[in-house]
């Protein structure tokens, strides 16, 4: 029988990305495998938005290679991406989710009612009807959350979906990306949130000028870094 597709592991050989005379990312290597949340931290600038383009697929390396699966196809498969300020489609919410779920192949008979279950997952089924646009901010997230979802993904990329959010709209899409990755879902995940990686990370990634600078267990990085830059960076220091 043939193997099932699939987009993990994505691998990341000697991977660089230049624009002009700038290197955005510098000769990575790093792996992304099924298990808990891992959470991207980093100073401004260090690269954290454009590896997760890399892993979606959306940039090209300026040298180096990417495989998803062991494949170098770059499609993706059962990969998804949300990005800081997602773009809502001037329709419902519910038009929104339906959009995705039709993106992604689901059947047209099958669409009405995984949609429901779709924005019922994400706390948004009493504004079905209503404008995305005219949604509030968290909400909007909450939606975008619920498009990426349609896609029934192995691996949910996310960059820094509550930069822009309070408190409480926060915690609502932190618990929409927990129980995600309850399910099985492998969360990658950009943050400037200290307390959001204490909260939802398996494991940190630390990015500085475009290299990874150490990738640990993220008890043993908030408490025990192993780099100074490391160790600068969660102190609150400005890490250049």
């Amino acid at each position: 029988m043939r193997a099932p597709a699939t987009d993990l592991p994505i691998v990341l050989d000697r991977v660089s990305l230049r624009a002009g005379g700038t290197t955005i990312i510098d000769n990575l290597n790093m792996t992304v495998a099924p298990g808990a949340p891992t959470l991207i931290v980093g100073p401004n600038g260090a690269g954290k938005t454009s590896l997760l383009r890399l892993c979606m697929g959306l940039l090209t390396p300026s040298s180096g290679c990417i495989s998803w699966g062991g494949r170098v196809d770059p499609r993706p498969l059962r990969r998804a991406i949300v990005f800081q300020r997602p773009a809502m489609l001037r329709r419902t919410a519910a038009a929104n989710v339906s959009f995705a779920l039709a993106q992604a192949g689901v059947p047209r008979r099958l669409r009405t009612r995984r949609m429901a279950e779709l924005l019922d997952r994400v706390g948004l089924a009493d504004v079905a009807a209503r404008p995305a646009r005219r949604l509030s901010g968290g909400e909007q997230q909450r939606l975008a959350l619920a498009r990426a979802l349609a896609r029934d993904p192995e691996i949910l990329l996310l960059d820094e979906p509550t930069a822009n959010l309070d408190p409480a709209a926060t915690r609502s899409v932190e618990e929409i990306v927990r129980m995600a990755a309850q399910s099985g879902i492998k969360i990658v995940m950009a943050s400037h949130d200290l307390g959001q990686v204490r909260r939802l990370a398996g494991e940190v990634m630390f990015l500085l000028r475009g290299a990874l600078h150490e990738c640990a267990p993220a008890p043993d990085f908030l408490d025990n870094p192993s780099t100074p830059e490391a160790a600068s960076f969660l102190r609150g220091d400005l890490v250049i």
